[in-house]
């Protein structure tokens, strides 16, 4: 401005600018006030057949937030990117989103949750890797930002057992187990603890391991058909599992003696045919179906009045639309208590904090009561056994965590390795 600027029309400018800065100051603070969480997942290679109805579910549920008005004046923002399953790629993304402000992120795959443990324990941001990942960082004291929430693949085979164990009166000693897997750390993972377990239950148990991608499985079936075993436990996941089914099918086994891990789903037994495959049991860890009253909601607000959803309606309540929903409300709880208890910002430390107050949470009814301390980032680990009956998955036993003391043990030598190693 020049000197001979009239007075009145400084003033007006001022003014201005004054609203204008009080305008952009406005935008920054309702742009802090957004909650960040991400996923580097594999949405093209590997875990497709899951991940695919993980990110609708969460995609779902943010919007409902959103429209609801998000929680404590924050709005949720998800962001997600395809790793293809690669470690290396995955850090990449996980740099670049943290970069964005995400105080929360997951994989859904092992190889990528290995990959990110050692950077989020060092940048104090929250890794969620429910029923994937490292199993043994339910111990919260070696892996404070690592939270589980769920089954390890120790406990769910210690499930499958114990349900042989119930389903046999009590007294399983003699009967022959087969063990069906993916030639694979994930396949092989639970080895210890079955050997274990049937030297303490007098079972006879042999493993057939399967080369990966393990869509090929008739020579392992024809010779678990010459063991004549009592009972299988099959451990794949994606194409695989109804692979294993399949065969079990072409070499007479009956399906209701045939119990597998958490990944096998409605678009599976889609693939083997739903009549076909009436028998096949699971170990779960959460609720599938929409007689949960949030599924119902996102049905009602997300895909019927708002027109919002994202992704196929059908799929709304399957399997692992629900294991991702049970994350994302978990999530939302956890962020609820942060603010309450620790204000504003928002910190990894402060979401850790909230997720470690949990008691007997049940994500909205999603999961069974959820339990997690500083030492425990397993939440109690219970799993039931669930069953095909040809159009949908029913239950057929009630929550347990059983032979946790072998569990335990798995996780101790897992968790000196990790603090001996860094690996």
């Amino acid at each position: 401005m020049s000197a001979r600027t009239p007075r009145w029309l400084v003033g007006v400018l001022l003014g201005a600018l004054t609203l204008l800065g009080a305008g952009l100051a406005a935008e920054t603070g309702a742009a802090e006030k957004v909650f960040r969480f991400a996923c580097a997942c594999d949405l093209t290679k590997v875990y497709t057949f899951a991940v695919e109805e993980i990110v609708q579910a969460q995609k779902d549920y943010v919007e409902l937030l959103n429209l609801k008005g998000g929680v404590s004046g924050h709005r949720f923002e998800f962001l997600v990117e395809d790793s293809g399953n690669e470690p290396q790629r995955a850090l990449e993304i996980y740099e670049r989103f943290k970069r964005q402000g995400a105080l929360y992120f997951d994989g859904w795959s092992t190889p990528i949750g290995k990959a990110l443990t050692p950077r989020v324990l060092e940048d104090r941001i929250v890794l969620g890797q429910m029923f994937v990942g490292r199993g043994d960082a339910v111990d919260g004291r070696t892996f404070p930002y690592v939270f589980p929430m769920g089954a390890t693949y120790w406990q769910q085979m210690a499930r499958a057992v114990e349900h042989i164990r119930e389903r046999e009166g009590g007294a399983p000693r003699g009967k022959k187990v087969a063990f069906v897997y993916i030639d694979s750390p994930f396949g092989r993972e639970p080895l210890p603890v079955l050997e274990e377990l049937a030297r303490r239950l007098g079972l006879e148990w042999k493993g057939f391991p399967v080369p990966s991608p393990a869509t090929e499985q008739s020579a392992a079936w024809t010779q678990v058909r010459a063991f004549r075993p009592d009972w299988a436990i099959i451990w794949f996941a994606g194409p695989s599992t109804p692979a294993a089914v399949r065969e079990a099918l072409r070499i007479g086994f009956p399906l209701d003696h045939l119990i597998s891990v958490v990944w096998i789903g409605e678009s599976d037994m889609k693939v083997v045919g739903e009549a076909r495959a009436r028998g096949v049991l699971r170990v779960e860890g959460w609720h599938t179906g929409r007689d949960v009253a949030v599924v119902q909601e996102i049905v009602r607000e997300v895909y019927e009045k708002a027109r919002k959803g994202h992704g196929p309606v059908e799929r709304v309540g399957w399997t692992y639309y629900n294991i991702g929903l049970a994350e994302v409300v978990q999530l939302e709880e956890a962020v609820r208590v942060a603010l309450r208890t620790s204000g504003e910002p928002l910190t990894g430390e402060k979401l850790k904090r909230a997720l470690e107050s949990f008691r007997n949470f049940d994500a909205r009814g999603l999961r069974p009561p959820l339990t997690i301390t500083a030492e425990d980032h397993g939440g109690g680990q219970l799993t039931r056994i669930g069953q095909w009956d040809g159009a949908r998955w029913t239950t057929v036993s009630g929550w347990k965590a059983p032979f946790q003391d072998v569990v335990a043990e798995q996780v101790r030598k897992s968790a000196e390795e990790f603090r001996r190693s860094g690996r």
